[in-house]
């Protein structure tokens, strides 16, 4: 069985496919309470909700769960079947009067790729009501209408997907998930193109083509049309800060498996939780992370449902 974000103990993963409109959505949460979390934006064309909450300085200490969801923008709406899913188990920050799940989502776009359709509330629900230790990889969930590699066109592009890494120090675990959906190539651990715009005889090197002058051709060379959502989790207790620096070392491994990365028609996110209580320096998780994510994103095109 291959290693998975859920290898984190406690932790559990939801997708909602609609393979028909070509969307979905997946949810990170726990089995009990909240995490803690920080993020990282990398991107320049991002689509959000919440991502206040993550802030060391904001009042909540711990986050309920995170969307990641296809359909730009409209699709950050499943966030509100995730709040009520929680709501109904009396999971959230308690107000006195009831809890608020507090539920940070972010999305990518897939709105050209099938129908123009977007993820529902009640489809976030339901990617609440799927979620079990076990993580679909490929084109599932929020990656179902996930494209790579769109430099030459929509025509040339790649599919690409989610995808699901661990890796260990002793009793420590680091887990990714990766919804990539980049305008970029995808590359594999020896530097080879395994994802990515397609020439006649093979892949283009899209960073190799854009640095020689070429102007993208695509309908996706817009801002907002391209992102990879990552999502790193541990169970060594570290608090938001650490977290949030956790967030920053792991989107270097953006870099080593995306080119080009983080252009201005990309809106990257990395998202770090921890939901444990094992003493480990934030170091080690630091680049146990990059390693996960750097998996998780070859895997995200590579492994197919």
């Amino acid at each position: 069985m291959p290693a998975r974000i859920t290898d984190v103990p406690g932790l559990l993963v939801g997708h909602h496919t609609d393979r028909e409109r070509q969307t979905g959505c997946t949810v990170v949460l726990p089995e009990h309470g909240g995490m803690r979390g920080g993020v990282y934006v990398r991107g320049r064309a991002t689509g959000t909700r919440e991502l206040d909450a993550l802030s060391p300085r904001h009042l909540v200490p711990e986050i309920h769960a995170l969307l990641l969801t296809g359909g730009s923008a409209f699709g950050l709406g499943a966030a509100d079947g995730v709040m009520r899913w929680l709501a109904e188990r009396r999971r959230g920050f308690d107000v006195g009067v009831g809890v608020v799940p507090i539920v940070p989502a972010a999305v990518i776009f897939d709105l050209t790729v099938g129908a123009v359709a977007w993820p529902s509330a009640e489809d976030g629900y339901r990617a609440c009501d799927a979620a079990t230790a076990e993580v679909g990889e490929g084109a599932v969930g929020a990656g179902t209408g996930a494209t790579v590699g769109k430099v030459m066109g929509a025509e040339r592009a790649s599919r690409g997907g989610l995808g699901t890494w661990a890796v260990w120090h002793g009793d420590v675990v680091v887990g990714a998930l990766a919804v990539v959906n980049a305008f970029g190539d995808v590359r594999g651990a020896k530097g080879e193109i395994v994802a990515g715009a397609r020439g006649p005889e093979g892949f283009v090197d899209a960073r190799r083509v854009l640095a020689e002058g070429a102007v993208p051709g695509s309908s996706f060379a817009r801002q907002g049309t391209n992102t990879t959502l990552v999502v790193v989790a541990t169970n060594a207790a570290l608090d938001q800060v650490e977290l949030s620096n956790v967030a920053v070392m792991a989107g270097d491994a953006l870099g080593q498996r995306i080119t080009p990365v983080g252009t201005e028609f990309d809106g990257d996110i990395v998202f770090a939780v921890s939901h444990g209580a094992l003493p480990c320096r934030p170091l080690v998780v630091e680049l146990l992370a990059q390693e996960a994510v750097a998996t998780a994103i070859e895997r995200a095109v590579t492994e197919r449902q």
